[in-house]
């Protein structure tokens, strides 16, 4: 599965959060609006992504990014960046 990370330490995020009037709580209903499945991405996880202390987080999945952003109403790669090639991966 994908994870994406998000920029800024989450600046975007927040800065998009107070354009669009949406506390932590109210993005995570905002996300179940969006949702075709009608879950959204849960409170606790809005908080990790969002965040700035210990418990922040830099990765999510692509679903959790994707409704976070369009809940937010804007494009995923202004919040969001995909991880460097893994050398894994890469062919050699």
């Amino acid at each position: 599965m994908t994870n994406l990370i998000r920029k800024g330490d989450g600046q975007p995020i927040r800065d998009a959060m107070r354009a669009a009037g949406l506390s932590g709580p109210a993005l995570s209903a905002a996300t179940k609006k969006v949702d075709p499945r009608g879950k959204g991405v849960s409170p606790a996880a809005v908080g990790f992504i969002t965040g700035r202390g210990i418990s922040a987080q830099d990765r999510c999945r692509l679903r959790t990014a994707w409704l976070i952003a369009d809940a937010l109403g804007v494009a995923l790669q202004s919040l969001f960046a995909m991880p460097t090639a893994s050398t894994d991966t890469v062919e050699r």
